[in-house]
């Protein structure tokens, strides 16, 4: 569409989005928009308060251009490219981590693009101890989502897939936006069987207006820094109604003393 083209963030207009470049100058985009880096510290302080206290490391994962370790110091920084000033390349189906050795691993916009969610929640599941979580914000399915993330954005957004795999593709071109809905809320009782390992302990949508209006890491923003505190407002008086209007969710999974089948 013309207006997106026209709307999309001069920095990476055009660049490859799987492109280790366009996830560095993403980095420079959050710190320069200051709507939008208003919007990643209320992120940043909703995980970091599900990080539990006591022994062993906190991961994150697809940290690319964000700042989570200005929250939690001893944070080990991970992506799947080689970015700078990242720890580690790491991939989530495949954590280079011992048994319990982690407290907490932390996503922001990562298991959407994981293309096979079940081994990462395996992996989470070996090296997270228990009481230690996974904590993660992503996006979320209501009838206002929908319409956005449909009509509006390039990633991939189909609530009624069978299955949990996402084909293949780029780390960051490829995913469903839906799949964290599809895990924990439509397929809930079976993600639950399956991994008893995991317990669901916070689900809370949120959200529905202020990341659109931030333009994202993409688009150039659509409203001033100084105005979100009033967008914030807005959407607290919101809040009765965010299972109609949400856009993203903030999950955490608490890790139980259900213990991991043997390995065939």
């Amino acid at each position: 569409m013309g207006f997106t083209k026209y709307l999309s963030h001069p920095l990476t207009c055009g660049l490859n989005i799987d492109a280790q470049e366009t996830t560095y100058l993403r980095k420079r985009i959050i710190r320069e928009k200051a709507f939008l880096h208003r919007l990643y510290k209320d992120w940043y302080a909703l995980l970091t308060t599900a990080v539990p206290d006591g022994t062993g490391q906190a991961l994150e994962l697809g940290s690319g251009g964000g700042f989570l370790r200005e929250y939690i110091p001893d944070l080990i920084t991970s992506d799947i490219l080689a970015i700078p000033g990242v720890d580690q390349v790491v991939d989530a189906h495949a954590l280079p981590f011992g048994t319990g050795e982690l407290r907490a691993i932390l996503m922001t916009n990562v298991l959407h693009h994981l293309q096979e969610p079940r081994r990462f929640f395996q992996e989470a599941a070996r090296c997270v101890h228990e009481g230690g979580v996974v904590a993660m914000l992503e996006p979320w399915h209501t009838p206002w989502s929908r319409f956005i993330y449909q009509h509006f954005h390039h990633e991939p957004f189909d609530p009624t897939v069978a299955e949990w795999e996402i084909p293949p593709a780029g780390p960051l071109s490829g995913g469903n936006d839906a799949m964290p809905w599809v895990l924990f809320s439509r397929d809930r009782q079976r993600f639950l069987k399956e991994f008893p390992q995991w317990r669901i302990g916070t689900i809370q949508p949120l959200m529905p207006f202020r990341y659109l209006l931030s333009g994202g890491v993409g688009f150039r923003r659509l409203m001033p820094g100084w105005s979100y505190p009033s967008w914030r407002w807005l959407e607290q008086r919101l809040d009765r109604w965010r299972d109609w209007l949400a856009m993203f969710a903030h999950i955490v999974l608490v890790r139980t003393n259900a213990s991991l089948p043997p390995q065939r």
